[in-house]
């Protein structure tokens, strides 16, 4: 695939100021230029930056209906009623739930939890779960990273004297659910200073400001923000302003004091005796939680991440990691069987969205094949399959395109639809089909510039060789965690070669390993450029070319070395 360098420009003022912190706080002029980047622009939001404090973190109660939450739990408490607390399937769903109800555990005895089926019931509240919670007597629902549109629900809950608390963080419409307290920053009558808290991370504050209503010290909530981290990471929300702090001291939890639940999971992945990183939950701890609910069903993740026995922690773990195999192998087939759809597109370079459709397809992985496609493409995706009577789907984007504005303009086609910019979710009639194709593939059209479809590395600064050193990769480090709107830094060296001994590694030779130095006397330098061998006989030849890379630590048996995990290579002659 062919990429855009947009290498990132600066004012003579940003440079000033780049200059000025880095003088200040001892760093590398380049860390001083990141922190701008960021709009970090002075020596204050630069020291809170490096040094995240729980502090910081915002009042709950300006969360709108804050107090009516607060008011309800502690009547339902007071009063022994039977409480479920309900969340969506996926890593923040489940997560969510572990917190809430780990944190009331010791404060009720009529506790229950819930979460529903991703083939039964779909996304969100279900009516099959209101129903589960009448007949269990349960007349308090504290509902998690879901709900927000559960009109209907919640109206049929109410008929049963079944109350809800509904803490959410996506999209709201017009028209909120009749629940005793909906909780969501997204609200247009917010006054919450951040708007980005995951699902998790909304519970989170629930439970904060509970603690504060019935004197319950913050250190109690302590051990709950390794769930906040994992759900943050995993639902790749932005990792800025208080969602910094919350994943800052999970991850801190998670290397140094991880629960039962977690410790399994940690041991599964091969983490263990590591350091743990977002990139770490992104792609080993976060896909062994969601295959849970892919494959079977969100509930015994929960049930993990409340263990209290190591025996049990160890046998859900290895459950959701074989889960977690066959769900890898499932999405390989599904996305051979989509590309081979899309290969008998014809002019498909030429259309601006792509979607695909199998009734048979499972729908569990319908969603990360729609990552993969956008991703081989770079268009925006819809991958749909039938579930019951429905046709459901899975949709992921490209920069520029809202693709969550883009299912609601078909909102009129839709029996359910939910998500974010980024991501969506959605279920129609097959009568609508043909419709909302048509419709879907016009928006795009409309929308989409062709430059938009050409993939782009933004690069932060370009650097020399002799920079990256151990010094440089741990004051790199003090910026972490990364993640959305605090990207890893993306750098670029220029006229660099083979220092001699590069060579294509893999299976099949198809990655290179380099060993490369620069004209300045840089180096040499460790590199792995993933899928990049076609470049290996330019390389070998000792002719010059530009790179573009992040700056990483590789450990093996037990040596630490620092390698650039390079994002493209430019060959001069280009």
């Amino acid at each position: 695939m062919i990429y855009k360098w947009s290498i990132r420009s600066h004012t003579d003022t940003d440079l000033q100021i780049a200059s000025i912190l880095a003088s200040e706080l001892k760093v590398n002029y380049v860390i001083g230029l990141l922190l701008v980047q960021r709009g970090i622009t002075t020596l204050e939001t630069a020291r809170k930056f490096f040094k995240p404090s729980l502090r910081d973190l915002h009042d709950p109660l300006l969360l709108p209906d804050m107090h009516r939450a607060i008011k309800r739990l502690n009547k339902a408490l007071g009063n022994k009623e039977k409480i479920m607390v309900y969340g969506d399937y996926d890593v923040d769903g489940t997560t969510a739930v572990s917190l809430v109800y780990k944190f009331l555990r010791p404060y009720s005895s009529s506790l229950d939890y819930y979460i529903p089926d991703r083939y039964d019931e779909g996304y969100g509240v279900s009516f099959k779960g209101i129903d589960y919670a009448e007949a269990n007597g349960v007349t308090l629902i504290i509902a998690l990273d879901c709900g927000i549109k559960a009109i209907d629900k919640v109206a049929y809950a109410r008929e049963k004297g079944i109350d809800f608390i509904i803490c959410d963080h996506h999209m709201p419409d017009d028209e909120l659910p009749a629940a005793v307290a909906v909780l969501d920053a997204k609200r247009t009558d917010s006054e919450y200073p951040y708007e980005h808290l995951s699902g998790c991370g909304v519970g989170f504050k629930f439970m904060e400001a509970f603690a504060r209503s019935n004197d319950i010290p913050f250190s109690s909530l302590e051990n709950l923000l390794e769930l906040t981290a994992v759900s943050i990471a995993s639902d790749i929300v932005p990792i800025t302003g208080e969602n910094r702090i919350l994943a800052y001291y999970g991850l801190q939890q998670l290397n140094s004091v991880p629960s039962l639940g977690m410790k399994g999971i940690i041991n599964i992945c091969g983490l263990s005796g590591k350091e743990i990183t977002i990139s770490d939950i992104v792609f080993k701890i976060g896909p062994r939680i969601n295959a849970s609910g892919r494959m079977m069903n969100g509930r015994e993740a929960v049930d993990l991440l409340l263990a209290k026995d190591m025996k049990v922690a160890r046998e859900k773990s290895e459950n959701i990691n074989q889960y977690n195999e066959e769900r890898r192998e499932l999405d390989k087939r599904i996305t051979d069987e989509a590309n081979a759809i899309i290969n008998e597109i014809k002019n498909i370079e030429d259309q601006k969205g792509i979607i695909v459709y199998d009734p048979t397809w499972h729908k569990g992985v319908i969603g990360i094949v729609a990552s993969r496609l956008t991703e081989k493409y770079y268009r925006p995706a819809v991958v749909l399959t039938k579930s019951s009577e429905l046709i459901t789907g899975s949709a992921r984007s490209i920069v520029g395109f809202d693709i969550y504005k883009a299912i609601e303009s078909c909102r009129d086609l839709l029996e359910n639809f939910g998500g974010h910019t980024y991501a969506a979710g959605l279920s129609l009639r097959e009568e609508n089909l043909e419709t909302f194709i048509r419709r879907f593939m016009q928006i795009a059209d409309e929308e989409i510039k062709p430059e938009q479809m050409i993939p782009q590395i933004d690069i932060d600064a370009i650097i020399e060789l002799k920079d990256v050193n151990a010094r440089f990769m741990a004051e790199l480090k003090t910026m972490s965690p990364f993640g959305p709107d605090n990207e890893k830094p993306v750098f670029c060296s220029r006229n660099v070669q083979d220092y001699g001994t590069s060579k294509c590694v893999g299976k099949d030779l198809e990655h290179l390993k380099l060993e490369i130095i620069d004209s300045k006397g840089g180096g040499p330098v460790h590199g792995i450029a993933f899928g990049m061998h076609q470049y290996s006989r330019y390389i070998k030849e000792m002719k010059p070319f530009d790179i573009c890379y992040t700056i990483e630590e590789n450990t093996f048996n037990g040596n630490t070395t620092i390698q650039l995990m390079v994002k493209d290579i430019r060959p001069l002659e280009e």
